[in-house]
């Protein structure tokens, strides 16, 4: 997580996929905000889709805009079926 004091941290659920690298994620407080993916992300190669559950790091200045900071892992039924990230909340 960012230690920095000039930003807030929220999740939330990734709604679309731009095709320059860029998402619009709506945040658990009924938010939409453009998002762009951290560098730590990016050079793990951390594939981030529609329907994923997200961390968002919002500027205090412009809460419009974010970058996503983590990606949380998606869960398992018992039976090894996958759930969506959209189901587990």
């Amino acid at each position: 997580m960012s230690t920095k004091k000039n930003f807030v941290t929220v999740e939330g659920v990734v709604t679309i996929a731009y095709p320059n690298g860029m998402f619009l994620v709506h945040l658990d407080n009924d938010i939409d905000v453009l998002t762009v993916v951290s560098g730590k992300i990016r050079y793990r190669t951390i594939r981030v889709v529609p329907g994923d559950r997200v961390t968002v790091e919002l500027p205090l200045y412009d809460l419009s805009k974010g970058r996503i900071i983590y990606r949380h892992p998606v869960k398992r039924n018992d039976d090894d079926d996958f759930i969506s990230a959209t189901d587990q909340y």
